[in-house]
């Protein structure tokens, strides 16, 4: 299958393996929802799906309780949601969504990964008109959901397409609902109203075109896109590399 995919494959098992920052990742997601919309779950649609990606992850119930609970004291640290944007080596358009309680600190971090690892940090704008920002919702696939007609149901809410995937840890298919990011919480709707349970949601930055790089260059990329990761400041870094191998 090529390099890059064993590259994207180790990369994503580095990621989830070390299960205390995954739930530190989650925490930070239910302390924004809870200051965004309340700790009401019923009435705030992001806690909603922070939870949902919790339980994916498999994090215990007591800590999505301690998290919801501490999100709602008066002595919750206040986190925000931010933006970087540069390139990787080789011309690699890069995109860094974090969430920090000290921007000043976050801001030296990225900076510094994209200067030890041959990269450049940008100003907004610099890469993001490179890419487009979509929502998926993903749903367990069972014999009484009917794709077809679940999919002219949901086209009026911001449905753009229906694909499905293997998720390989639980040994179960998947559908994967696709929508443009400004009708997340429409498509969001619809589903429930379907009685669908998401097991999963993620917004992401879709590249418009990719860049091919050759073995050696994608290791380049790939080790930036690595330390980045294990900041614990970065919930998600996009890039448009080719890695279809």
């Amino acid at each position: 299958m090529g390099r890059a995919f064993e590259f994207r494959k180790e990369r994503k098992m580095k990621r989830w393996a070390n299960m205390a920052k995954t739930f530190t990742r989650i925490g930070r997601e239910i302390s924004i929802a809870v200051k965004e919309g309340g700790p009401d779950p019923n009435y705030n649609s992001r806690l909603r799906l922070a939870i949902q990606n919790a339980k994916a992850s498999n994090m215990p119930k007591a800590n999505i309780e301690s998290a919801i609970k501490k999100a709602s004291s008066k002595d919750a640290e206040n986190y925000d949601e931010v933006v970087f944007e540069g390139y990787a080596p080789h011309g690699v358009a890069v995109i860094v969504d974090a969430t920090t309680n000290n921007n000043n600190r976050t801001v030296a971090n990225i900076r510094h990964h994209f200067s030890k690892w041959g990269g450049s940090l940008g100003v907004s704008g610099s890469v993001d008109y490179m890419f487009s920002r979509k929502a998926n919702f993903k749903v367990e696939k069972t014999d009484e959901i009917d794709i077809e007609e679940l999919e002219l149901e949901l086209i009026d809410h911001g449905l753009e397409e229906i694909t499905t995937e293997k998720d390989e840890e639980k040994d179960i298919e998947l559908i994967v609902f696709t929508c443009e990011f400004e009708d997340f919480g429409s498509l969001q709707k619809a589903l429930e109203a379907q009685k669908l349970e998401v097991k999963e949601s993620e917004l992401v930055r879709l590249p418009t075109h990719t860049k091919k790089l050759d073995e050696e260059q994608v290791e380049d990329v790939i080790k930036l896109i690595d330390k980045m990761e294990e900041d614990d400041d970065v919930v998600n870094v996009f890039h448009n590399m080719d890695m279809d191998e």
